[in-house]
């Protein structure tokens, strides 16, 4: 059995001991600090729900490291600040690996089709692919203002200049072989 008047340091020390219903009381007294501490360190609401998830489940994994001889709160919000460097981290890295695939998807190939002495004709491509491969080099939009002009998503942006890329490139591939 919980005390509800226990502090936070006896609380952590019975879930560190098995106490399930320890955890729940901390979680009542201070979800909502962590949860408004993450609102104003991360703008993105979806990071915020995640982080703050994160935290419990890092509380949960991390619980034999508590020493109930500190203060259970600044431990706490070690946690949170931890937990949320990591999805900062890991969302910087998928950030990273998306420029990167972009690059080489869609900048290399442009490079060796300019290259190509006999550049195919770009009426040859669908009206979209055309479209989205002249806003991206000529006009140099990125990829969300592409899919703003073409009313779609980035990510189908991206895949429309890609895969015009790629026609280029077999119909450049083609008329050398002719």
């Amino acid at each position: 059995m919980v005390q509800e008047e226990a502090t936070d340091e006896t609380l952590m020390q019975a879930y560190q001991n098995g106490n399930n219903g320890a955890l729940e009381v901390l979680y009542r007294r201070h979800s909502a600090k962590v949860y408004g501490f993450l609102r104003k360190k991360l703008k993105n609401q979806a990071l915020v729900d995640d982080v703050f998830q994160a935290t419990f489940m890092k509380l949960h994994k991390s619980r034999s490291h508590y020493d109930p001889s500190f203060p259970f709160i600044p431990w706490l919000f070690t946690v949170c600040r931890s937990a949320m460097l990591d999805s900062l981290r890991k969302k910087e890295r998928i950030q990273e690996d998306l420029n990167e695939t972009a690059v080489l998807q869609a900048e290399a190939p442009v490079d060796e089709i300019s290259a190509a002495s006999d550049l195919p004709d770009m009426s040859q491509l669908p009206q979209p692919q055309r479209e989205a491969l002249e806003l991206r080099y000529k006009e140099d939009l990125s990829f969300e203002e592409i899919a703003k002009r073409l009313e779609t998503s980035p990510a189908n942006a991206r895949q429309l200049v890609s895969r015009a890329i790629k026609r280029l490139k077999g119909m450049a591939n083609l008329g050398r072989n002719s």
